[in-house]
């Protein structure tokens, strides 16, 4: 039995046991976050590059690369650490760190993707109003505000997560920490009010969601009001990105908390919790490039720009 006070170090989760998957899964998250740092790197080396692209949606969107190229580094590098040492071991103020840190982001994530909702509804269905509704003073406020709600809202769960008397031992049943199972380790009765701060973010996210699917609904009526296909199908491009990156983000996110706990088991979580912690940092940027003529027309230059200056 071990209590909060004498945890020196958590014992993560690994992959598998055996050497040569250890050094497998050390090479797949290594191409996977190269891939995020590369991605979400040039998208905000373009837009702050480019001053076509000094717009609110793509400001947002450079917001949006910072959040998952931060919440990628929270958890891969430390997991590739452990496979290619081959140890579990993570330090008690590395967890306190990684807690933090996800939630934050994450928080910060569903924020400005309801911020950037409400930007794709000014902009199709209030376009004549859409520099005096979001001028670059307003975005600026919105996207800290978003920054700013996140770390709040980290700042009490890891506070009031590690302010538990933590007596079921040191072994997270994850490949990172996270308030779940961190909330395992506690006494069984001492996690009420970290349960009273769950449902006041569930309530939040609630409301984020339902901004969310109203600012869709009224995109979608204005579109199909727009008379020719060629109109329809542009307003369409500006807004398909955005919500298959809520619907990547929402989905993954759901599975991981509400499945049942009849299908649950640390194997299955560690591989679900990857779907919702890696792979969207990773494929986002693919998501906002593939259809976005402008991103990609401005890479093309900055690219062709630094090889004719060599």
């Amino acid at each position: 039995m071990a209590n909060s006070s004498s945890i020196t170090h958590f014992l993560l989760l690994p992959f598998s046991g055996t050497r040569q998957l250890q050094l497998l899964h050390f090479w797949l998250f290594l191409a996977i976050y190269l891939a995020a740092l590369l991605g979400n790197g040039l998208i905000i080396t373009t837009i702050a590059w480019d001053h076509h692209l000094h717009t609110p949606m793509y400001f947002f969107l450079l917001n949006l690369a910072l959040l998952d190229l931060g919440a990628i580094s929270t958890t891969v590098p430390k997991s590739m650490a452990n496979s290619l040492r081959d140890t579990r071991d993570i330090s008690y103020a590395g967890c306190v760190a990684q807690v933090f840190l996800f939630a934050f982001l994450l928080s910060a994530e569903f924020s400005l993707l309801t911020t950037m909702s409400y930007d794709r509804y000014v902009a199709i269905c209030r376009p004549l109003h859409y520099e005096t509704l979001l001028g670059s003073r307003v975005c600026l406020h919105m996207a800290a505000a978003a920054w700013c709600c996140g770390a709040l809202n980290a700042l009490l769960h890891t506070a009031n997560t590690f302010s538990l008397p933590l007596c079921q031992g040191i072994a997270v049943e994850q490949f990172f920490c996270e308030i779940p199972q961190i909330l395992k380790l506690s006494c069984s009765t001492s996690y009420l009010r970290e349960l009273w701060l769950i449902l006041v973010s569930a309530c939040l996210y609630f409301v984020c969601f339902v901004l969310i699917v109203v600012s869709y609904v009224q995109i979608f009526r204005a579109v199909l009001r727009i008379p020719s296909q060629q109109g329809r199908h542009k307003a369409f491009a500006t807004c398909l990105p955005h919500l298959a990156v809520v619907c990547l983000f929402l989905s993954t996110g759901f599975f991981v908390y509400l499945k049942p706990s009849s299908i649950s088991s640390p194997s299955l979580n560690m591989v679900v919790s990857v779907l919702y912690s890696v792979a969207p940092p990773a494929v986002n940027p693919l998501i906002y490039s593939l259809r976005n003529q402008e991103l990609k027309a401005a890479l093309s230059k900055w690219i062709t720009g630094c090889f004719q200056e060599q």
